[in-house]
């Protein structure tokens, strides 16, 4: 293979396997995801070009600070996030994989505004919400909803079914046509359960079944988008078959728009429209579904996708495992340049002194990597891609130890 004078290869095709099966497994359970119906890729639905974009987030980051001293100075700052940036059009699901403690949580709960970001910007519907006051934000609430990773400490347990999932109407002082009491019951049947549950405590119920109560919750105000934060993770396999369905299901039905994070490769390949891949609090791949996960460009989806199991034993044959060597760098103190170096076979010597920017390498395919994978794009039109790239996020890209923007009129 040829290579550039900075060291870059000429063309860094690499053939890959794909990641196929008809029953695709986890790569943190290692367990068959069966009953799935796999989701129509964009491509084929028309949900790639269709649609306006519902969700828009451009360079957000989340600094979380470290103090100390007497007088409780910061000295330093974990970043958690930083710079991350992508949209999502209605209808569609995202998907935001990566291992834990990459920031996936932390970039659900700030678009959620749960968390108030350090910098960049959150576009919701057309509004700006990143440093909208809880008092403006409460109206958006109804709009943005979000499914919460554990069913059992999600549900207060004190209370009924029927408090729990009417605690929405309740708050947002909505009045419903036929009594607070009937909606429940309503939603309730709506994600199969059955009504007559609405006096029941949560305690009650298995996993999959609160889990589905608190699906309830987030649909009681009609949603346009929600954010599901490893929505199956705590669930046995058959019963996550059930919910994912179910969450299609509903996303076709009511028109909801997904972003759903997960480390969970089978769920986010089965439900998802578009995938993220994050490391280290920063995107190192984005692109459509089936594309992603057939071409792989970035070093760190290839490890993740290679960690997949299949269950076919006639598939496995000639496939190479990648093995990632070391520990996820503290976001504390990331690697410069390029976070994914340390533990990367493929890093040169520019990967330790240039980061390289999230370039397009193909239509809707996105990678930042100085040598991926899967792609025909040569050593020059890399360059220049990632140049203009640097140009353009240079102008906007935040100071170090940037603290959080004050919300304004906030009560």
């Amino acid at each position: 293979m040829s290579t550039s004078d900075d060291g870059r290869p000429a063309d860094a095709a690499t053939p890959q396997p794909e990641a196929d099966g008809t029953a695709t497994t986890g790569a943190t359970t290692g367990v068959t995801t069966t009953g799935v119906t796999t989701k129509e890729s964009p491509a084929a639905s028309g949900g790639g070009a269709g649609g306006d974009v519902l969700l828009e987030v451009d360079g957000l980051g989340k600094h979380f600070p470290v103090t100390a001293g007497l007088l409780r100075r910061q000295v330093a700052a974990v970043k958690a996030v930083d710079g991350v940036s992508f949209s999502v059009r209605r209808g569609q699901t995202l998907g935001l994989v990566g291992e834990s403690g990459c920031g996936k949580t932390t970039t659900g709960r700030m678009i959620m505004r749960l968390l108030d970001p350090s910098f960049g910007t959150i576009t919701f519907d057309g509004h700006d919400i990143t440093s909208m006051s809880q008092k403006r934000m409460r109206p958006l609430r109804r709009d943005i909803q979000m499914i919460f990773q554990d069913p059992y400490s999600s549900l207060n347990p004190r209370q009924t079914v029927g408090a729990i999932v009417g605690a929405a109407f309740r708050l947002q002082k909505i009045d419903t046509p036929q009594g607070v009491k009937k909606a429940v019951q309503e939603l309730l049947e709506l994600v199969g359960l059955n009504p007559e549950h609405y006096n029941r405590y949560p305690h009650e119920f298995s996993g999959g079944q609160r889990q589905r109560i608190g699906i309830a919750r987030t649909l009681a105000l009609k949603p346009k988008l929600i954010v599901a934060d490893e929505p199956v993770s705590a669930l046995d396999v058959s019963v996550q078959a059930q919910v994912v369905n179910l969450l299609e299901d509903l996303q076709n039905e009511l028109d909801l728009t997904y972003v759903v994070i997960a480390h969970d490769l089978s769920v986010v390949r089965h439900i998802s429209d578009r995938v993220a891949v994050m490391y280290l609090g920063k995107i190192v791949e984005i692109g459509d579904r089936d594309d992603l996960y057939g071409r792989p460009m970035h070093p760190y989806t290839n490890a993740l996708l290679s960690a997949v199991p299949i269950p076919d034993p006639s598939q496995r044959e000639g496939r190479e495992r990648i093995r990632l060597q070391g520990d996820v760098p503290s976001p504390l103190d990331p690697p410069p340049a390029c976070r994914f170096h340390t533990r990367c076979w493929k890093a040169q010597d520019i990967c330790k002194q240039v980061e390289p920017p999230l370039v397009e390498l193909s239509p809707g395919h996105q990678a930042a990597c100085h040598f991926p994978e899967n792609t025909t794009i040569s050593a020059t039109d890399l360059v220049a891609a990632q140049s203009a790239a640097t140009a353009k996020t240079d102008q906007a890209a935040p100071q170090d130890g940037a603290v959080p923007k004050p919300a304004e009129g906030d009560d």
